[in-house]
C-alpha cells in the first residue's frame, strides 16, 4: 500500500464532523427519511404550539369539546398514519418507521404523543389479537384508552404472574372485575384516575379480573373492548398534574355494564397473552417517545448555550457546559439506539421479550429525565421560567418513570426474565 493514497490524505489538516439535527444518526433510506422530515414538521407547527397552549389550562378546559386538543386529532389523522398503513409494512419497514413515528411525536410534545398512542390501543390490540369485529365495527377516528391500572393496584396489575409478590404478599381484591352472561361480558368496577385519555375516549381496551364463583381471579382476566357510551360506564373528572397536561388523564366506572362477546379479545386463558402482548408494546413506545423528548431538551440547550452570554463568550464556550453537553448527547443517543435495536430484535422474534421492551423503557424515560434536568440547569434561572420550554419537557418526562409501570418494578421483573432455568 502506499501511504500517499490513504483516505486520511483527503481529510481537512484539523478534521471536525459538524453534526446535524439527528446527530449519530446514519442516513435512512428515502422513504423513511420523508417520513421522518414530515413527523418532523407536523412536530413543530402543529405538536408544539398546541401542547404548549394546553399546558397552561385546567385538565377540564384540556378535556372539554372544542379544545385544541382535538385540533390536534384532526392534523394527525391528516398523515394518514393508520393501523392498516403500519400492519402493511414489511417487519423491517415496521421496526424503523414505529421509532421514527414516536421518537418525532415526542419530540413535538410528550403529552399530545401519548394521546395519539393510547388513541389506537383499541384497535391494534384487536389487530394483535385477531378480531375483525371491532375492526370492522369502529372507525380509527374514535378516540381509545387503555384501561388496566386501578386505585388499588398500580404497576402491580402488570406483573399477572405475581412474580414480584412478597412471600407473605397478596393481592387483594381487584377493583375491577367480569364475568361471562348470556352471551354478554358484565363489568363492574372502576379503573384509576390515570387512565390515558380516560376523560375522553369513545372506546377502551379494558383489562380486568375474571369474576369466578370463587371471587376475582387476577391472574385470569379478560381483555375487552368498551365502548364508553354504554349504559352502566361513567368518568371522573380529569386529573389535574404536574407535567403532560395535554394528555387528558381519569377515572372509568362501570356498574353491570354490558358489552357483547364479540369486544372481547382475550378471556381467562388468554389474559397473560393479552397483557405480555401491550406491555410490551406499551414499553417500546415509551422507549420511542422519550427518546424524542431527551432530544427535545437536549436540542433546546445546545441552541441556548450558543446563544446565551457569561463572561463576554457564548457559554458553550465554557468548560463545564461543553462537558454538559456531551453528556446529555451521550444519553439520548445510547436511548435512541437501544429503543431502535429493541424495536428490531422484536420485530423478527417469534415472541417479542418483554425484557428487551423494558430496557428501552427504563433507559429511555430515565435519560430523558436527567437531560432535561441538566437543561434547566444550563438555562439557569430562566429554566425555571413558563417563558422557556425546558421547565414543561422537565415536568413532562417526570411522569414517564411511573407510567405503563414504573421503572423500579420494571427492572425487577426484566431481571427475572434473564433467568436461565437451564443454568440453575
Amino acid at each position: 500500500m502506499n501511504p500517499s493514497n490513504l483516505p486520511t490524505q483527503e481529510w481537512p489538516a484539523e478534521p471536525k464532523v459538524q453534526f446535524g439535527p439527528w446527530a449519530c444518526e446514519p442516513p435512512l433510506d428515502d422513504e423513511s427519511e420523508a417520513f421522518r422530515q414530515s413527523l418532523r414538521q407536523f412536530a413543530t407547527k402543529v405538536m408544539r404550539p398546541i401542547g404548549q397552549e394546553l399546558d397552561r389550562l385546567s385538565a377540564e378546559q384540556v378535556a372539554a369539546k372544542g379544545s385544541r386538543l382535538y385540533e390536534f386529532f384532526s392534523q394527525y389523522d391528516k398523515l394518514g398514519i393508520s393501523l392498516e398503513l403500519l400492519f402493511s409494512l414489511s417487519d423491517e419497514q415496521r421496526a424503523v418507521m414505529f421509532p421514527i413515528l414516536f421518537e418525532e411525536l415526542g419530540w413535538g410534545d410528550a403529552g399530545l404523543a401519548i394521546a395519539a398512542a393510547a388513541r389506537m390501543l383499541p384497535f391494534y390490540m384487536a389487530a394483535k389479537m385477531g378480531n375483525q369485529f371491532v375492526l370492522k365495527e369502529y372507525s380509527e377516528q374514535l378516540i381509545g384508552c387503555w384501561g388496566i391500572t386501578e386505585p388499588d393496584h398500580g404497576t402491580d396489575s402488570l406483573d399477572v404472574s405475581q412474580q414480584l409478590f412478597h412471600s407473605q404478599g397478596r393481592y387483594g381484591r381487584p377493583n375491577c372485575t367480569a364475568r361471562v352472561s348470556d352471551g354478554h361480558i358484565v363489568i363492574n368496577g372502576q379503573k384509576a384516575a390515570w387512565v390515558s385519555n380516560g376523560s375522553i375516549a369513545d372506546l377502551c381496551v379494558l383489562y380486568c379480573a375474571a369474576e369466578t364463583a370463587n371471587g376475582p381471579d387476577p391472574q385470569h382476566g379478560f381483555c375487552v373492548v368498551v365502548p364508553t357510551h354504554l349504559p352502566g360506564v361513567s368518568r371522573g373528572k380529569p386529573l389535574e398534574k404536574i407535567g403532560q397536561r395535554a394528555l387528558p388523564q381519569g377515572e372509568l366506572y362501570f356498574d353491570n355494564v354490558k358489552v357483547s362477546i364479540d369486544h372481547l379479545l382475550a378471556g381467562p386463558e388468554d389474559f397473560k397473552r393479552a397483557v405480555y402482548a401491550i406491555h410490551t408494546d406499551a414499553n417500546l413506545l415509551m422507549g420511542a417517545t422519550f427518546s424524542g423528548v431527551a432530544r427535545s431538551a437536549y436540542d433546546h440547550a445546545l441552541a441556548y448555550a450558543h446563544e446565551r452570554k457569561q463572561g463576554g463568550l457564548p457559554i458553550i464556550r465554557h468548560q463545564d457546559v461543553a462537558r454538559r453537553l456531551f453528556h446529555m448527547l451521550r444519553k439520548v443517543e445510547s436511548a435512541q439506539a437501544l429503543t431502535r435495536r429493541v424495536a428490531r430484535f422484536n420485530a423478527f422474534e417469534p415472541v417479542p421479550a418483554l425484557q428487551a421492551a423494558m430496557l428501552a423503557k427504563v433507559t429511555a424515560t430515565e435519560h430523558a429525565f436527567e437531560v432535561a434536568s441538566d437543561a434547566i440547569q444550563m438555562f439557569g434561572g430562566n429554566g425555571l421560567t413558563c417563558e422557556y420550554p425546558v421547565e414543561k419537557i422537565f415536568r413532562d418526562a417526570r411522569a414517564s418513570m411511573i407510567e405503563d409501570g414504573c421503572n423500579q418494578v420494571l427492572a425487577i421483573k426484566g431481571g427475572y426474565n434473564l433467568i436461565n432455568p437451564e443454568w440453575l
